[in-house]
């Protein structure tokens, strides 16, 4: 499948299979997509992508292959807003961590790396232990 540019920002984004029990938090989508730069995330639907979803590398994103990879990339893709979206947040770290990932490490990673969120990683990292 051929990224499709973000609309925030027109950097290239990944789509990625949501995992049955966490589309509740995509507005029930079975697919969603996450900006490799401002790391937006924007559920998808039939429509939007072209044939079904094949194993999906989010490379340059730090999140692995796998359910859990697409656990913590809609974790990270709800943090413009902590408030809003802390039980949404919380159901995909705690998939993400059952299926082995390390989504404090993403964030670790993600304030090193060279993406623009409106959110800094590294103050939502903290946040987000001080809540957990």
């Amino acid at each position: 499948m051929t990224p499709v540019p973000c609309p925030r920002c027109e950097a290239p984004t990944v789509a990625f299979a949501v995992p049955a029990s966490l589309r509740e938090h995509v507005d029930g989508a079975s697919s969603a997509s996450i900006c490799t730069d401002c790391l937006l995330l924007e559920p998808l639907d039939d429509t939007d992508r072209s044939g079904a979803l094949g194993p999906v590398e989010f490379d340059p994103l730090p999140f692995p292959d796998g359910e859990g990879g697409a656990a913590a990339a809609l974790a990270v893709g709800l943090l413009d807003s902590l408030a809003l979206n802390r039980p949404a947040i919380e159901a995909c770290l705690e998939y993400a961590e059952r299926d082995g990932v390390d989504v404090f490490l993403a964030l670790d990673r993600l304030a090193e790396g060279g993406v623009n969120p409106p959110f800094d990683p590294a103050r939502r990292k903290a946040q987000l232990e001080n809540l957990l």
